[in-house]
């Protein structure tokens, strides 16, 4: 060895104090103090800026705009040093380089910062790359210009700068809209090959020491060796530098594995992109450009990088906006280094959309991912989203995926999840094989610690000897950065680490881990997230919109499949699929896992009800003229008399109920079905016609004043009670209530006090009371919100601790039947907010609803209602896609106490034997119940990373219902479904001889749910011959098994199984008849291919 300073002592052997020497390897590698005299100095040769031109364009409003149109901007003179924004404003530049002659024969990089991203462009239009500014991980300054320059070489191109940081815009409380970003630096610069490749040795070396037990002996090389290389390193000297550099790239080379590992590592890059969050979708189209085109610039220049994306409405977005680097990304995915995954639209939240929401995501995404790429996808891919559905499973394996990934419930903040690699079974028992990746993240950064956690955190060693590690930003984008890439490298077989690392694919990982792995653990049910709990509730106007939505494309698709299919059709309708295909794209993109839980900045929202809000106006116009199509094919002629034609879509007969009419929209003049008079109008002026006996996905034409011969009259008196003082289920309250409203009709017997609140149901068939003794129902409590981290997306059980009532309002009677009593009331709620409540029963059946109206302004509060129910049950019963979850009402163990707030649909019910209660809804989410309370979360007031979250006015509805029977002996499903998918009313004249009427489906079960009618998406047949694909889809709804036998008005020619993705599969026999029996097994999705031809 010779240096130009040689040593002359042994006092430069390591001595044993590792704390002080681990601080001391930190200061050889660290920016700013020290950075003049350690490694810091060895990193460049050469820099300037003198070499490189810039000129700015600031658009029209500092808006994005594409290429084309920025090429075309007015550029100014540009400099480091100077000021660009605010938050959200997009600025372009060109740059010209011209290298200096001292450059020549080096490898020049370009290097932009500005804390900011940008992309660069070609000047023909090409995104080469994406650069993220600032500091710390997330920094990729840098552009390779040449690796061997030549004097006067020159260099043109632009940069698109967005003003924005890769983590989005929030600051904690809202959105930062008035930051600027300072240009720092614009220059070219020529790297110290030597010095920039010690440091990332190094900085492995001192991982080494710090991220693997001192008991091992990799742990004690590497810090003998990172001192040693301190001790041999001078500053400016460079023969002492190739010294270091030995030593350091000699330790790894000879401890490459050369045997059989114990463990193997597949590593994957990745950079989750979130479709919104602290930036808006449209900034997402730039971050998926700007990461993409940097994991392709790496990928020309190493071979063995695997790179996956997900999110086809991401994919959908690049092919638009950048359709070269589309081509690109199709080119690396023959190659098998860019890897579509996930088989979704976004990733989604899983608890909240429908079933058929669900089925939506995987239809759209895998007919994306196959049509665009030439495969579908095998690995459902949801690395973070907040908790996962039952009936996953089964919906994935429909649609072609058998594994599922994640990792998020590494982030359980009361139990650790007991597995790694498991088979997850659904609520049907259908099985995903399912790895979580051990590292228990989705931005790993390549670090010794990274792999070291892929093994011993992995929970399942005795069953598989695989686990899965991805790496890359993420979250903003970015993905794997070039010092990621060489760490893996350098990491790959190295002897001392407790498993081997490999590039891989995930879908090839899975193959492998399903064939070598043994006796793997099962979990049945849902994978319940102990975390962002509060996500159920915030944003409650998007998550009102969700459900209107999906219920809203439900009846498009129906009745547009009647009228196209309709045997009796009169009209030349068109089926709308683009249009339809387009809303639903729209509805399942708000359903990302940042956007319908609530957890994203305001600019989100303000995007989102724009998508929602033509979802409405297009689909209310498609369903109305799918409406006038149908109608045109059933009426008869000679139609002069004025009725209602009501029809109902749901797969249960509708018994009874009572619709409005607006009196506008009848025909003037004409003379009314019937000799019954009016027997109702609501206090708005609307006329209420009573209907019944409508059997299942039905059409019946009533006269406005139908009175049946066994009709009840609904009837509301004003009574007093003998100063009897009730309390809530929490002992808030001690009210000495004096007058009371008492409801009849046939079904149940309501008290209602002064204040609006529920003294006492009595289900009428059974004789049971619904209301606990001495407690009030229907109670609004406000509690403290508060959580420890996340403001949008927790809230925590000790919320239940501290809360209070709402103050209250005097009740008055708004309709006194006799088809419907409205109580009204008003609640002075806070100082701050109001709240005003319609309390409603109607002659027709056995629930009483609560239509509310909340304009609510509070601050980290939560509003919800409360009902102590007269009912004894361990269990709660919560609706969820296409089934129910059980969930405990004790806190017995610290997973039932986990579950103290939990996600339902349209129902919660808590029943014993021969009774129960449910509690219905139609646009929430979030309920608890603990012993015989049940409450419904309605409102929450968090203020980041949306200050304004909920800061307006809601209105809402929910209902009580007692039933018969426990829940499996009750009709809940239908009664929630019915609630939240009302009849169609449709005016119309009819001939008092020839009345509407019409059964288009019928199923003999109650239990299997036909909840989908809809044109196939590949349709054998096109529709002008009188031939029509049409696709059924069922659900079995309470665990229970059979055979059903549907039938149709259609004429079935042909029918066939499918899986979601609509693969025709095995035949199903065509009943003499025309019907068809299918047969179905426990919360089994039966998807049904119909060829429907002519009478």
């Amino acid at each position: 060895m010779s240096l130009s300073h040689p040593l002359t002592s042994n006092l430069n052997t390591l001595q044993k104090h590792r704390g002080i020497t681990n601080t001391r390897f930190d200061r050889f590698t660290q920016r700013g103090q020290f950075d003049d005299v350690n490694l810091q100095t060895a990193q460049w040769r050469m820099r300037t800026s003198d070499a490189v031109a810039l000129s700015v364009f600031r658009p029209p409003g500092l808006k994005r705009i594409p290429f084309d149109e920025a090429v075309k901007g007015e550029y100014q003179p540009a400099h480091i040093g100077d000021w660009f924004g605010p938050t959200n404003a997009t600025f372009w530049f060109k740059v010209a380089i011209e290298i200096p002659a001292d450059y020549a024969g080096q490898a020049v990089i370009f290097e932009f910062d500005a804390d900011n991203e940008v992309m660069i462009w070609s000047t023909d239009g090409q995104c080469l790359t994406g650069l993220t500014g600032g500091g710390g991980g997330d920094r990729h300054a840098d552009y390779p210009l040449t690796s061997n320059a030549i004097s006067g070489e020159k260099f043109n191109f632009y940069i698109e700068m967005a003003c924005n940081f890769r983590g989005g815009m929030a600051n904690g409380g809202g959105m930062d809209l008035d930051r600027t970003w300072r240009l720092a630096v614009a220059d070219i610069a020529v790297r110290n090959q030597l010095g920039f490749e010690l440091l990332g040795y190094f900085e492995l070396l001192k991982q080494l020491t710090r991220d693997t037990p001192e008991e091992w002996q990799i742990n004690a090389d590497a810090f003998y060796t990172a001192d040693l290389i301190i001790n041999q390193f001078r500053v400016r000297d460079e023969d002492a530098l190739k010294e270091c550099h030995r030593l350091a790239a000699e330790f790894f080379a000879e401890r490459k594995r050369t045997g059989k590992a114990l463990h193997t590592i597949t590593a994957v890059g990745n950079c989750h992109i979130d479709t919104a969050w602290l930036w808006p979708f449209s900034e997402t189209i730039r971050k998926a450009g700007r990461s993409w085109a940097r994991q392709i610039f790496f990928m020309k220049s190493h071979p063995t990088f695997t790179f996956a994306a997900s999110q086809a409405q991401q994919f959908a977005w690049v092919e638009d906006t950048y359709p070269t680097l589309f081509k690109d990304m199709q080119l690396y995915t023959e190659k098998g280094q860019f890897i579509p995954i996930g088989g979704t639209w976004v990733e989604m939240d899983t608890n909240m959309p429908s079933g058929e929401a669900l089925c939506r995501q995987f239809l759209l995404g895998q007919r994306y991912f196959e049509n665009r790429f030439g495969k579908r996808c095998t690995v459902f891919w949801l690395p973070d989203t907040f908790g996962y559905s039952a009936q996953l499973p089964q919906i994935s394996n429909l649609a072609g995926m058998p594994y599922f990934f994640t990792q998020k419930i590494s982030w359980n903040n009361i139990n650790r999840f007991p597995h790694t690699t498991f088979m997850w079974a659904g609520l049907d028992n259908s099985e995903v094989l399912t790895h979580f990746a051990p590292a228990d993240t989705y931005v790993g950064q390549c670090n010794v610690g990274d792999f070291v956690r892929s093994v011993h955190n992995n929970k399942d060693k005795v069953y598989s000897n695989k686990s899965i590690f991805l790496y890359g930003n993420g979250d903003g984008g970015g993905g794997p950065l070039s010092e990621m890439l060489t760490k893996l490298e350098t990491l790959k077989d190295l002897e001392g680490l407790p498993g081997t690392v490999r590039d891989g694919d995930p879908s090839k990982f899975y193959e492998e881990l399903e064939a070598s792995s043994h006796g793997l653990n099962r979990w049945k049910g849902e994978l319940y997230f102990e975390l962002h709990r509060g996500t159920y509730t915030s944003h409650g106007l998007i998550k009102k919109y969700n459900r209107q939505s999906e219920n809203l494309m439900r009846e498009v698709e129906f009745l547009s499949t009647l009228a196209l299919a309709n045997p009796h059709k009169r009209s030349t309708f068109v089926y709308p699929k683009a249009e339809i295909e387009r809303l639903w794209k729209l509805v399942c993109l708000c359903q990302f896992h940042d956007v319908l839980p609530g957890s994203s900045i305001k600019m989100v929202y303000d995007d989102a009800l724009v998508h929602y809000r033509d979802v409405e106006a297009s689909g209310k116009k498609l369903r109305d003229e799918a409406l006038k199509a149908f109608m045109a094919g059933i009426e008869s002629g000679n139609s002069t008399s004025q009725a209602v034609a009501v029809i109902n879509t749901t797969s249960w007969p509708l018994e009874a109920d009572v619709v409005e009419v607006d009196p506008s929209e009848l025909t003037s003049g004409a003379q009314l079905l019937g000799t019954s008079t009016w027997q109702q109008f609501s206090k708005s002026g609307k006329a209420l016609v009573y209907v019944n006996g409508i059997t299942t996905g039905a059409v019946r034409s009533f006269a406005l004043g139908n009175k049946p011969a066994d009709f009840v009259p609904i009837t509301v008196k004003q009574e007093s009670m003998k100063g009897s003082q009730v309390v809530n289920a929490d002992g808030f309250l001690n009210v000495d209530t004096k007058k009371v409203f008492v409801v009849e009709n046939a079904h149940i017997k309501a008290t209602i006090d002064e204040n609006g609140r529920l003294v006492s149901l009595i289900h009428r068939e059974t004789g049971k009371e619904s209301i606990a003794p001495d407690q009030l129902g229907n109670v609004f409590k406000i509690f403290e919100d508060i959580p420890t981290a996340w403001d949008a997306w927790d809230v925590e059980v000790y919320h239940l601790e501290k809360g209070w009532d709402a103050t209250v309002g005097t009740a008055t009677v708004h309709e006194a039947g006799p088809l419907r009593v409205v109580i009204g009331v008003t609640h002075p709620i806070t100082k701050d907010s109001t709240l005003e409540q319609k309390i409603i029963m109607t002659a027709a059946d056995g629930k009483i609803e609560f239509e509310t109206k909340v304009d609510w302004h509070e601050n980290r509060v939560f509003l919800k209602v409360e009902f102590p129910l007269n009912v004894n049950s361990d269990i709660a019963t919560y609706e969820t896609q296409f089934g129910y979850i059980q969930r405990p009402t004790h806190y017995n163990t610290s997973w039932d106490l986990a579950r103290f707030e939990v996600c339902g649909h349209k129902f919660a019910d808590l029943s014993e034997y021969g009774f129960g209660v449910a509690l219905l809804n139609d646009c929430k989410y979030g309920y608890g119940t603990k012993g015989n309370v049940m409450r419904l979360s309605l409102l929450r007031a968090p203020k980041d990373p949306d200050n304004t979250t909920d800061m307006e006015t809601h209105n809402f509805n929910y209902a009580l219902y007692p039933h018969r029977g426990s829940f499996l002996e009750s009709d809940v499903v239908k009664v929630a479904y019915q609630y939240n998918i009302k009849p169609i009313v449709h005016p119309t004249l009819v001939n008092p001889s020839a009345l509407v009427s019409a059964d288009y489906f019928t199923v003999s079960k109650p239990n299997l749910v036909l909840d989908t009618v809809k044109l196939a998406e590949d349709p054998r047949v096109t529709g002008h011959n009188g031939q029509v694909d049409v696709i059924l889809r069922f659900y079995e709804a309470y665990g229970g098994r059979g055979v059903a036998n549907v039938k149709t008005l259609f004429n079935v020619k042909e029918a066939k199984f499918t899986n979601i993705l609509e693969d025709l599969g095995d035949s199903i026999k065509v009943e003499d008849d025309g019907s068809l029996n299918i047969a179905f097994g426990p919360f089994k999705i039966v998807t049904v291919r119909c060829l429907i031809g002519p009478k």
